[in-house]
């Protein structure tokens, strides 16, 4: 980045982007003073390099940006402050936090604020106001004390603990935005259009949601909500009402889903010998019932010893696709939902007690022998997987065939393969769970050899206009294993090999894993994936409400959103976000339909003030 100025006066923060014939530049661009602006230019290490702008002094940097912006700067020149900047104007922002934000130097305390203490990426602009806002609570700290020189420790104590929290908050969005800068030519310029390219840019921090946009510029946020609606086929014109962006439908192959809410696949452990019951029939009904256009079961087990847990759903035998046809039934004929199925194997992750008894921790009685990529435990008390032989990768990938064909005559609309969260063909994935040496282990090419052998198998046997998706961990969170750029390469492997969706979850490879938590904290692997290799993604983790998915959405961040545990605590999550968001078009169940205006009104006298 390099820092100018000019004598044109920007009456509103600009941004301007440029592609030159080695990528993109960026300007920031905002009022200073009355007379000049800032003018701060961004790029790429490669592109800067590929420009030889590493080369190049000052006057000659300040000639190229000129030039590159002319249009934007209208005859008007750049400046620099010669006070500060020799040589060459260009660095790398530095992300500065301090350990301690107060000192006592035996005779007077020393207090640190803003850029002193904490500094947040200019992209959105908060620098200013961070240093602002601790002088404010410092201020407020020695009021509630007082300012007898006892008190000095406890107050500037009292200060950094306030204000640490809201820094953190702040330099996370500042992160996303500069993180959204740095990859804007690779992911978006070149992908979205320009109405979704501005609206990614506008919601790139992610602290600025869908509604908060439309309390901004309600305006701007329903002409892009009726272009969102139009290029997902809707026509608002013909009811005169317009959808918002989770309520469009999305259709691949052959499938077309009204809405898009998943219901996440989640283990509820209560299965015997495999057998879908009474459990599932309601369990998956009542959430078909909910408003989500798609249904996923819990990982179902491709024979007996692929089980996580002797409660886990199977799809192995003539009982269990029987038991499996009254639910798929019932989805399709009571319900406007569609359901899918994620095949699975537990690999190295088997053989354990269910979740209530004890997660992760080995069946005191009546296990199985566990394979695995390489013979590495789960956790120290786990039992040892075999590290699994030719003759296991075929009989292993014939039970995920027979599965699929069964799933296949039992009509399910939609297929995901699991090869996520430790389960057996993560093991193969993960470089911290895959050791072995032969062609099945090693380069990612290697790593991949057996999970695309599998994925190959099932699409030839599963039907052409139905789509399977593949669930990644697009993060191991553990040194070592993989990141979101070996996900890129994994999630392009399996595009080529003909998967239409990545499912982009993340963890539970290894125990010993540290993952970031936060509010939507999967969505960027969501949105590396989908806008790098350019294949429909589905966005899990912590998407809790309507305002995150139809952020999610609308910014081409993903294309469905799996949404969990709220399904769990109240399976009319899709209707009930609806009716508090004032979307009046989404289906209620023929037989609720009387309780649809009563909950509606309710909400309308619980927002009175």
């Amino acid at each position: 980045m390099s820092g100018w100025g000019t004598d044109k006066r920007f009456d509103a923060f600009t941004f301007d982007f440029q592609k030159t014939e080695h990528g993109w530049f960026q300007a920031h661009i905002y009022r200073f003073d009355e007379n000049t602006s800032t003018f701060i230019v961004e790029t790429t290490d490669e592109v800067f390099k590929a420009h030889g702008l590493d080369k190049m002094d000052q006057d000659a940097s300040i000639a190229f940006c000129e030039k590159l912006f002319a249009e934007t700067l209208d005859g008007h020149k750049l400046m620099t402050n010669a006070r500060h900047l020799r040589g060459s104007a260009w660095l790398n922002f530095g992300r500065l936090i301090c350990e301690k934000w107060s000192h006592f130097n035996g005779k007077s305390h020393v207090v640190l604020m803003g850029d002193s203490a904490h500094t947040a990426h200019f992209a959105i602009g908060s620098g200013t106001k961070l240093a602002i806002d601790d002088a404010i609570e410092l201020t407020r700290q020695f009021d509630i004390a007082g300012h007898d020189k006892a008190n000095i420790p406890a107050v500037l104590a009292a200060y950094e603990d306030v204000r640490r929290v809201d820094v953190a908050r702040i330099q996370n969005a500042a992160r996303n935005a500069m993180e959204w800068f740095e990859v804007v030519g690779t992911r978006y310029a070149d992908t979205l259009e320009p109405e979704q390219f501005m609206y990614s840019m506008l919601t790139r921090s992610q602290r600025i949601s869908h509604e908060n946009l439309r309390l901004r510029d309600k305006d701007w946020l329903e002409g892009f909500e009726r272009w969102f609606a139009e290029r997902a086929g809707v026509n608002p014109s013909s009811n005169g009402s317009v959808p918002p962006p989770m309520f469009t439908p999305f259709k691949i192959r052959g499938l077309t889903l009204h809405n898009r809410i998943m219901v996440s696949p989640m283990a509820m452990y209560s299965a015997t010998d495999g057998l879908p019951n009474d459990f599932h029939l309601v369990h998956l009904g009542a959430r078909a019932m909910g408003g989500a256009a798609l249904i996923f079961p819990e990982m179902t087990c491709v024979s007996a010893d692929a089980r996580i847990t002797p409660g886990c759903l199977g799809l192995w035998n003539d009982e269990q696709e029987t038991a499996w046809k009254r639910v798929v039934d019932f989805v399709h004929q009571q319900t406007s939902a569609k359901i899918g199925i994620q095949l699975g194997h537990a690999g190295r992750k088997g053989s354990t007690k269910v979740a209530w008894e004890g997660i992760d921790q080995p069946v005191a009685e009546g296990g199985w022998p566990l394979i695995s990529a390489s013979a590495l435990p789960y956790l120290q008390n786990s039992d040892t997987p075999r590290a699994m032989t030719r003759d296991d990768m075929d009989r292993v990938k014939a039970d995920f065939v027979q599965a699929t064909q069964r799933a296949r005559n039992l009509g399910f609309d939609m297929l995901e393969l699991h090869a996520a969260h430790g389960y057996l063909l993560s093991s193969f994935l993960s470089p911290l769970t895959n050791h072995r040496e032969d062609e099945y282990g090693g380069d990612h090419a290697g790593r991949a050899r057996f999970p695309l052998e599998i994925f190959h198998a099932i699409r030839q046997v599963w039907p052409e206009d139905k789509p399977i998706s593949v669930r990644l961990s697009t993060n191991d969170w553990f040194e070592g294993g993989n990141t979101p750029e070996d996900a890129a390469i994994f999630a392009q492997m399996f595009k080529k090999a003909g998967a239409d969706m990545i499912d982009c979850s993340s963890g539970q490879v290894v125990k010993e894993e540290q993952p970031v938590y936060g509010r939507l904290f999967q969505t960027p692997f969501s949105d590396k994936i989908r806008n790098e290799i350019q294949i429909p993604t589905i966005a899990v983790g912590a998407i809790s409400e309507a305002d995150h998915a139809n952020s999610i959405i609308a910014a081409g961040r993903a294309d469905l959103c799996a949404v969990a545990r709220p399904h769990l605590a109240d399976p009319s999550f899709v209707m009930h976000e609806a009716a508090k968001i004032g979307y009046a078009d989404q289906p209620w169940p023929k037989q609720y339909y009387s309780a649809k205006a009563q909950y509606v009104n309710n909400l309308a006298r619980a927002a009175k003030p």
